[in-house]
């Protein structure tokens, strides 16, 4: 049995993750039943130290009609039995969608509220549209919403993502739309907490129609359209296992929720062209890179399971704890190392 956290704001935030976790759901159940195999997500559950410090639930997609890979995954951590420890708890609902097909996009989505021992806290909101094959009109949908929606943070918070989600050795940024709220906390935490639900309700409901978009547009798609994909989903693995900050937090951390924490993992990726990365590492990255590839299977298309995603936790954590100097190279963009476990 998962026990929460007891203070009054993380209950309220663990009621809000837990809402849009539901909605997004529930708009994605209905996507698959118009454009899939009708199969909903399937609620899965984590626990921390048997549930004595947390824990969490993803909602896994099933339908393989419409997803490569989804997750919905809510956590929260906390520390009420140890007065030692200055973070009190940890709050956040994290989401990966990656389509089948190659013309939707994938999105990514993170809020959380993560607060101290002595009760001061703050919120984190992440957004980004991330397409195998750039679509203008889902791009101008995604960044439309991030500046109605963000308002007087929008810049900010823009620049942040553009930032974070760079990728130096490949010249490129991981997706097409980014933002990256740090540190939010004005003062006002319901008003804070009202402006987290806005933004994650209304990308939600962008995402939802740029799926619909494209899948009313482009029902099919070529085999040189599914490469162009596998291309793209092994930069998003590149990304999120040498840069993602929020990831390797998580793994560092503790390694009872890897297969949640590795949920963002697209189901197949090009380890050739992965492999063809590596030269353009500094030192040491070039090892994690290795290390990468030693983790995943010898087959191409490569794909990545369960015991993969286990497989390439470890060699992540083992990196680390072998070049804790390499976590200075991570993803920057005015960051607070994050302390809930991201699905980026």
């Amino acid at each position: 049995m998962m026990e929460k956290a007891q203070s009054l704001q993380a209950i309220e935030a663990y009621e809000l993750v837990t809402q849009l976790q539901t909605y997004f759901a529930d708009r994605l159940n209905k996507v698959s039943a118009e454009f899939g195999s009708a199969q909903d997500f399937e609620e899965v559950f984590w626990v921390r130290d048997e549930g004595k410090h947390g824990g969490g639930s993803r909602l896994e997609a099933r339908d393989e009609t419409l997803f490569n890979r989804g997750s919905v995954n809510v956590s929260q951590i906390q520390y009420d039995d140890m007065p030692e420890k200055k973070l009190g708890s940890a709050t956040a609902i994290s989401t990966i969608i990656h389509p089948n097909n190659p013309h939707v996009p994938s999105m990514h989505m993170h809020i959380s509220w993560t607060e101290m021992r002595d009760g001061k806290g703050y919120w984190r909101v992440m957004a980004d549209l991330n397409p195998s094959i750039v679509n203008e009109e889902a791009k101008g949908v995604f960044t439309a919403t991030l500046k109605s929606e963000a308002a007087e943070h929008a810049a900010s918070g823009i620049a942040s993502g553009n930032k974070y989600f760079n990728i130096p050795a490949l010249g490129r940024t991981r997706g097409v739309s980014h933002f990256y709220l740090e540190g939010f906390n004005t003062g006002d935490f319901q008003a804070d907490k009202a402006f987290a639900k806005n933004m994650g309700t209304k990308v939600i409901d962008a995402y939802i129609k740029i799926i619909t978009n494209a899948m009313q547009k482009n029902p099919t798609f070529t085999k040189e359209e599914k490469a162009e994909q596998l291309a793209y989903h092994t930069l998003y693995l590149f990304q999120v296992l040498t840069l993602d900050r929020g990831t390797t937090s998580g793994l560092l951390v503790h390694s009872q929720n890897d297969v949640g924490i590795m949920g963002s993992i697209p189901s197949h990726v090009n380890r050739e062209l992965l492999t063809s990365w590596i030269d353009k590492m500094p030192a040491p990255q070039e090892k994690l890179v290795q290390a990468l590839l030693d983790a995943l299977p010898h087959e191409m298309p490569t794909p990545v399971e369960v015991d993969t995603k286990k497989k390439l936790a470890q060699a992540v954590r083992g990196h680390y704890k072998q070049y804790p100097e390499a976590l200075s190279m991570q993803a920057s963009g005015e960051i607070i190392p994050p302390t809930v476990d991201n699905h980026s």
